[in-house]
């Protein structure tokens, strides 16, 4: 029997028409995007099957849609399959998607908190004025200390996600992110800009920490047995409490650690739960060979492999 870590997507996953094949097909799926309309008094599922892109791509827009779209998937699965992972983790944002698949937090109030932290970050830094971008290529202590070399009259620019040994992101203000990128642009390191309205999860995002805190901290979890591995520390959170949503929102996404851990726990199946196949492309560099890599982009062929797994 495998034992599978099911991850959930964060930004960046999203794409105009995502979710549309779950909601033709599948009731419980429907259910689920009309529950997210009624609770944020729009349409969000019209918004993921027709956008327009530059509408799904706001940051308040794309929380939401990331995870109704990601919930709506485990539904499917865990309604037409016998699939029960073992452990459950999220990238940033797929934190919360993980915590509703792991029956911690409701999924009416998850969809509610994504609406207010996309907006509170957006808010947290003017317009304009942050930017993030992929280093591939260098191992996350040799970005670090590039960040520190970049001149501070420029402003923060700090390595944010570390996605794997040679994949990191750095955040921060626009000019200290144009600076870093040239410098190591300048050494042959590949630097991509990434298309975010905001510098997410770097010390700039700490109002809107704060904005959040008093909302999560009002907030329910359920003490489900099912584990989840936290962002901020790449471990197990047993017993998960609400502090690990808060610290993330201005504190770096360890998923290298989160993937190592689950190795750790004798995990030898990975399967990304959500639109897109981000998760999916990092463990086919971060797990050892003979791993089960697995993404549900496909539902069809996602609830085969689920149904080949728990056969």
């Amino acid at each position: 029997m495998a034992t599978i870590l099911a991850m959930f997507p964060g930004q960046g996953s999203q794409y105009v028409g995502m979710g549309k094949a779950l909601y033709d097909g599948f009731e419980v799926a429907r259910s689920t995007f009309s529950e997210a309309d009624e609770v944020l008094d729009f349409k969000l599922s019209d918004l993921c099957f027709n956008g327009p892109e530059a509408e799904l791509r706001l940051t308040a827009n794309q929380q939401p849609a990331t995870l109704t779209s990601s919930v709506a998937v485990w539904r499917v699965l865990t309604s037409e399959t016998d699939l029960r992972p073992q452990l459950f983790a999220g990238h940033s944002l797929g934190e919360y998607s993980a915590l509703v698949a792991a029956g911690k937090l409701a999924f009416a109030r998850a969809v509610s908190l994504v609406r207010m932290r996309g907006q509170a970050m957006q808010r947290a830094v003017p317009e304009g004025t942050g930017a993030m971008a992929a280093i591939i290529g260098l191992d996350p202590a040799a970005l670090s200390e590039k960040c520190k070399a970049i001149d501070t009259r420029l402003g923060t620019v700090e390595a944010v996600n570390f996605n794997g040994p040679q994949q990191q992101i750095v955040s921060g203000h626009k000019a200290a992110v144009e600076a870093l990128t040239k410098a190591l642009a300048d050494e042959k390191i590949r630097c991509t800009p990434l298309p975010v309205s905001a510098p997410f999860h770097s010390s700039l995002m700490a109002p809107a920490r704060e904005e959040m805190a008093p909302k999560l901290k009002d907030t329910p979890l359920n003490p489900t047995e099912h584990p989840v591995i936290a962002n901020v520390t790449g471990q197990l959170a047993q017993p998960y409490t609400i502090d690990n949503l808060i610290k993330q929102i201005d504190s770096p996404v360890l998923w290298i650690d989160t993937l190592a851990t689950a190795l750790t726990k004798g995990c030898d199946t990975f399967f990304e739960v959500g639109p897109g196949k981000v998760l999916f492309g990092l463990a086919r560099k971060a797990v050892p060979k003979g791993s089960k890599i697995i993404h549900s982009d496909a539902i069809d062929k996602a609830v085969k492999d689920a149904r080949l797994l728990t056969a």
